[in-house]
This record gives structure tokens, C-alpha cells and sequence, in this order.
């Protein structure tokens, strides 16, 4: 996977079959270095405004995460801010990530579209899947993103929120739900819900004394994480 990091290659990220309109055009991107190592901050010029990520690169490899942020921004990530630090380790397994700032945090549609321009972006330099990861309000965008782009394999929504999931049985891909039992933000009622109503093949975890941001168990959503990414668009590594 490389990029130039002088220009865009008029992608555009579309919602077929969506009642809103969630097109939009990547007209060019500037690549600065990153404030983590190993991160280069890619920002997206595109018809609805600037769009800001993070990419980890790994270079010759096509598969990739897109992470995604609560209804207030952040790309981070929650158990710990799981998403800076499981980069690294994804690259090892052949996976390159793209933490993604939404343009206007808590705009269902709008967040959307920040997703599927990341997916966009993503295919115009090389990737031919991705996962999408997100938390809170970023579990429904997730989902729905998932629905909407071919380039996504596999979605991820943990501690999610219902609004934005009503058509989760239209997503047809791996779907891992990661719930805490004591978070008192959205009850695991919320996972469990969409749990039911998605296709298969799907996954629930519920963490047993874990809140919203699953800080108490994040080792256990670090590897949850990690094992299911790699296993949908990782190289499989050699046996020892």
C-alpha cells in the first residue's frame, strides 16, 4: 500500500440505496507527519469539507482498520485509547489503519460520510478490504458504513448505541459486538438488541464489570480486537 501524499484520485464515498445523501468527493490530500510514531496525519480535502486521519502504513499489504470515535470525537479509542496503541502490532500483522476525525462529531449522516471517505481513501492508495471500528455512537456508524461500502469485510461496534443500526440485517458481513455489563451510558441491552436482529455470521461479548469505556478490561478488548482484525484482513503468520 503506498500513497504520494500530494493528491486525491477524485474518489468518491457513496451511499447506494441509503435515503440520504451520503455522496462525496476526495479532492485532494496533504500528508504531514504524525504526533505518534509510525503515524503520518492525512488530511482529505473533499467536497463536504476537510476531513482529518491518522494512517499507519504497511507497505506491500492490502488489508486495513478504519477506526472511528464516540458521538464526541476522539480517535483514540476507548479501553485505554486501544486504537493508538494496537497500531503498531497490526502492522506487524500486515494491516494498515486509518483513525479517523469526524468533521462534525455526534451528525449521524455526516460521521458516516467521514467513514466512507476514509474506506475511499483507502482504496484509491491500494487496500482491497478493510475493517470498521467504532465505539459508542461510532458502533452505528460503523454498522452503517459497513452496510454501505464493498471495500468492508468486517465491522466491529462496541458499547454501541441502537439509532443508526434499524437495517443492521442488511450488513451481511462478520460482525463482532463488544459490550461492558455495568455500563450505565448504554446498556448492554443495546448490543444484545442488535446482536438479535443482525445476520450471521455475528459475535456478542459481554465483559463482566466493564463500564462504557471498558478501561477495566481492556487487555481482554486489546485481544478481542487484535484476533479479529488479523483473522479478516491480516497475513496468516507461519506456525512457530
Amino acid at each position: 500500500m503506498t500513497s504520494n501524499g500530494e493528491s486525491g484520485n477524485g474518489a468518491s464515498a457513496s451511499g447506494d440505496g441509503d435515503p440520504s445523501d451520503l455522496t462525496l468527493s476526495i479532492l485532494g490530500v496533504r500528508t504531514v507527519p504524525g504526533d505518534v510514531p509510525g503515524e503520518m496525519t492525512v488530511v482529505l480535502n473533499t467536497t463536504r469539507g476537510e476531513i482529518t486521519t491518522h494512517l499507519r502504513p504497511c507497505e506491500g499489504r492490502t488489508g486495513c482498520v478504519i477506526f472511528l470515535g464516540g458521538a464526541g470525537g476522539g480517535v483514540r479509542g476507548p479501553a485505554n485509547e486501544v486504537y493508538e496503541r494496537i497500531g503498531e502490532e497490526l502492522v506487524t500483522a500486515g494491516v494498515t489503519s486509518l483513525r479517523v476525525e469526524y468533521r462534525e462529531p455526534g451528525e449521524f449522516e455526516e460521521c458516516v460520510v467521514d467513514a466512507l471517505a476514509g474506506a475511499s481513501f483507502l482504496k484509491g492508495i491500494g487496500a482491497t478490504e478493510a475493517v470498521v471500528v467504532g465505539h459508542s455512537f461510532g458502533g452505528a456508524v460503523a454498522i452503517k458504513a459497513g452496510e454501505l461500502n464493498e471495500l468492508i469485510s468486517a465491522v466491529v461496534a462496541m458499547s454501541s448505541q441502537r439509532f443508526g443500526t434499524q437495517t443492521v440485517e442488511q450488513l451481511g458481513k462478520p460482525l463482532l459486538l463488544i459490550h461492558g455489563s455495568n455500563d450505565d451510558i448504554l446498556d448492554q441491552a443495546a448490543s444484545q438488541d442488535i446482536f438479535e436482529r443482525a445476520g450471521d455470521p455475528k459475535r456478542l461479548e459481554i465483559l463482566e464489570g466493564a463500564g462504557h469505556g471498558l478501561r477495566e478490561t481492556a487487555d481482554e478488548v486489546h485481544d478481542l480486537l487484535h484476533d479479529f482484525i488479523t483473522d479478516a484482513v491480516g497475513v496468516p503468520q507461519p506456525d512457530p
